[in-house]
């Protein structure tokens, strides 16, 4: 054997345990998805996402994983629905409930209440259309095409109904959800936002402060605008709309923001408000036949944008579209509910799901 073919052998040796160094040392690393809290903890170690990955290619890295909130176990999947992928978390065993998250949030706006509910019921997380982890298509942000998305989701995991749970925009996709397979959602819970009606919501731009709403409709601006400001402008929201700011902490704030600055992210968010009025039309036609399945609609106590006064909205807007409505006013919550009241709200959906009566109030 001559020294070119030793030194070649020895390169060859070389450059493998290099690697499978680099496999070891990368394969201890924790992508960042609010799991270094101390009530979040991995049951399983997984790899860094590369920021030179395409988004199929992360969502493949952590397919699989599964981590405990208050030693509970949950795991990370896609599925490839409606020509996107999806990413969800899910845990649990029993009858299923789909929780919705709203804008600006992921999956991870329902970590304090998905532990208690997996007691009972098979809990499925997703991260909506564009956001999270799930793929960021330049279209199909309307409610009925959300809706399908995760129609499609429940049908593969095997479920024929659900109990179907959605938080702000969360609740512009379960009311087609609802409409549109009304023998498969058995109980449907609203909160805080109605769906887009036409007259109702959203209300004329001087009738309440929602500003915010007018601005990500205007194509294109909100995004050169707060580039680069995800932060700051995101942080407006978590502090203002909600009764106690310290709720959603800054470990949760960065992980929504680590999701909507990275490339896409704003801008699929911007476009659920942009397809609004798309959503009131479809919304129209839904409402031509009354939803009979029960409805809980909750709304905050108090939000400081809107100079204290509770918010009805989502009751006074589903009552128009369900015939057996139950509304509940969440006192000391503002906007992110789940989020500042976790246990009022798990013993309302516990109660409500179950079939017992539930206090409006």
């Amino acid at each position: 054997m001559n020294s070119r073919t030793n030194f070649t052998l020895h390169s060859s040796f070389s450059y493998i345990v290099i690697v499978l160094f680099l496999v070891v040392v990368t394969s201890v690393s924790i992508n960042g998805i609010g799991l270094n809290s101390p009530r979040i903890v991995l049951a399983q170690q997984q790899l860094q996402p590369q920021a030179n990955l395409t988004s199929v290619e992360q969502q493949q890295l952590m397919e699989g994983i599964s981590f405990e909130i208050d030693n509970v176990t949950f795991s990370h999947h896609t599925a490839s629905v409606n020509g996107i992928q999806l990413h969800y978390v899910i845990g649990g065993q029993g009858d299923p409930i789909v929780l919705l998250h709203g804008w600006p949030e992921t999956w991870y706006a329902w970590h304090k209440v998905m532990p208690a509910l997996a007691e009972n019921y098979t809990v499925i997380a997703p991260d909506l259309r564009g956001l999270g982890d799930s793929s960021k298509p330049p279209t199909g942000y309307d409610g009925k095409t959300v809706a399908e998305d995760i129609h499609q989701l429940v049908t593969q995991l095997g479920f024929k109904s659900i109990f179907l749970v959605g938080h702000d925009i969360g609740a512009f996709v379960v009311y087609p959800y609802a409409a549109a397979h009304p023998t498969e959602v058995k109980r449907l819970v609203v909160m805080e936002v109605p769906p887009p009606i036409t007259g109702f919501f959203p209300p004329p731009p001087l009738a309440v402060p929602l500003w915010w709403i007018f601005f990500h409709q205007t194509p294109d601006v909100p995004e050169a605008l707060v580039q680069g400001k995800e932060m700051t402008y995101l942080s407006w929201f978590y502090q203002n709309l909600a009764y106690n700011p310290a709720a959603i902490t800054q470990e949760a704030i960065n992980e929504y923001v680590s999701h909507y600055s990275a490339p896409g992210g704003m801008r699929a968010g911007f476009e659920y408000y942009r397809a609004i009025p798309q959503d009131a039309i479809q919304n129209e036609n839904y409402s031509k036949t009354n939803i009979t399945m029960p409805v809980l609609a909750l709304g905050a106590g108090y939000i400081p944008a809107f100079g204290g006064n509770p918010n009805t909205a989502a009751q006074t807007g589903m009552k128009m579209l369900a015939q057996n409505v139950t509304g509940i006013t969440v006192p000391n919550s503002g906007h992110f509910i789940q989020e500042e009241q976790p246990d009022v709200v798990v013993k309302l959906l516990n109660n409500f799901f179950s079939g017992n009566s539930t206090t409006s109030s």
